[in-house]
Formats: structure tokens, C-alpha cells, sequence
């Protein structure tokens, strides 16, 4: 009996999931990094401000409120900036995925929030950086959909997420010999601002 009733959840959850449905996002976002690294006693470093394009992809589990949103950003591409003056140049993917609970109501604005994991994906570095590691980190979202009254599947959006995000970075030998050191920290931690279009299939 206690089987039978494991399998008859399971087979109900499953058909919950398998209802559900796609929504396909494409947006333009600013990256806003938040941090700085101090290289070495009056030499600060950080990274400068970027836009970039960013599709995303999200699943909706059948009625329930949950949703898994990825998000496929298109490569940034970051000056890096020592005392206010460009030094290098790094380049980056961000793949991003949360879990987010959507707050349904009787309105055309859905809110939502979101957790989960980012990345940093080096794609190529100029300039001082000799080299830059990937890193991960945990990730946040915050933001709402809203349908038009004459809409049926589509949407406008609008979101901001966090990303805990600080690569590390090798110095070339010429810039590591005169501040003392071969390796840093680029402390980015982005807050990343997103409007664009919804369309649920």
C-alpha cells in the first residue's frame, strides 16, 4: 500500500512537471561591479562598468509558483582600471541559474525572487593580466513580468541580481616585480540591471 501510494505521488508530480511551460527572455542589462582590490598600498584596482546583451531561458513546474531561470549572457568584456587608468582587459561569460518563486495575484505584475549559482568563464585578458582564473559564486534575483492587457504570451521585464564574483588574476612578471606580488583578487561582485521582453510558449 505504502507503495503504491509513493508511485501515485511520484506519477502526480511528474505530470505537475511535465505541464508546465518555457519562456524565453531577451534582454539588455548594465553590469555594475561593486568591489575593489587594493593591489598595494595606494594602488587600487577594479572594473569598470559594462552592457552587454542577455537572453535567458526559464521553466515553469506545472501550476506551482517555482520556475529555473538560466541565463546566457553574451561575453562581457571589463576594462580594469588601476587608480582611475586602464591596465588590461578582461573578458567574460557569466552563466547564471536560480530558483525563483514567481508571486502570482490578480493583477498583470508578477514579482518574483531568485537564488542560486553564477560563474565567471575567463574568455581572454589583456594588458597587465597575464592570466585570469574562472570563480563561482552564489548568485541573487530580484524583479517582476508584466503582461499587457491585450498580450497573451508576451511580456516586459525588469530584474536585478547580485553575483558573488572575485577571480583571481596573475599579474605579468614586469607589473608583479614592482608592486611585490604575482597574484590578486579582482573583487567584481556585479549588481547586474536587466529590462526586456518575455514570450511564454
Amino acid at each position: 500500500m505504502l507503495k503504491q501510494a509513493a508511485l501515485i505521488a511520484l506519477l502526480g508530480f511528474s505530470a505537475s512537471a511535465m505541464a508546465g511551460g518555457w519562456q524565453a527572455k531577451v534582454g539588455a542589462s548594465v553590469l555594475s561591479p561593486t568591489g575593489d582590490s587594493t593591489l598595494a598600498p595606494g594602488l587600487l584596482v577594479e572594473a569598470d562598468h559594462e552592457f552587454g546583451f542577455t537572453p535567458s531561458i526559464e521553466y515553469f513546474f506545472g501550476d506551482t509558483p517555482i520556475s529555473a531561470e538560466l541565463l546566457l549572457a553574451t561575453p562581457f568584456n571589463h576594462d580594469v582600471l588601476l587608480n582611475g587608468s586602464k591596465v588590461a582587459k578582461v573578458k567574460h561569460l557569466p552563466p547564471t541559474i536560480t530558483a525563483k518563486y514567481n508571486f502570482k495575484n490578480s493583477t498583470r505584475f508578477t514579482p518574483y525572487i531568485g537564488v542560486g549559482g553564477t560563474a565567471f568563464i575567463a574568455w581572454d585578458e589583456e594588458g597587465v593580466a597575464k592570466d585570469v582564473k574562472n570563480d563561482y559564486g552564489f548568485a541573487g534575483q530580484i524583479g517582476f513580468n508584466f503582461q499587457p492587457a491585450d498580450a497573451k504570451n508576451w511580456g516586459v521585464y525588469l530584474d536585478v541580481r547580485y553575483a558573488d564574483l572575485s577571480p583571481e588574476v596573475t599579474l605579468d612578471d614586469a607589473t608583479a616585480q614592482a608592486v611585490g606580488k604575482s597574484k590578486f583578487d579582482l573583487n567584481i561582485d556585479p549588481v547586474v540591471y536587466t529590462i526586456g521582453y518575455s514570450y511564454k510558449f
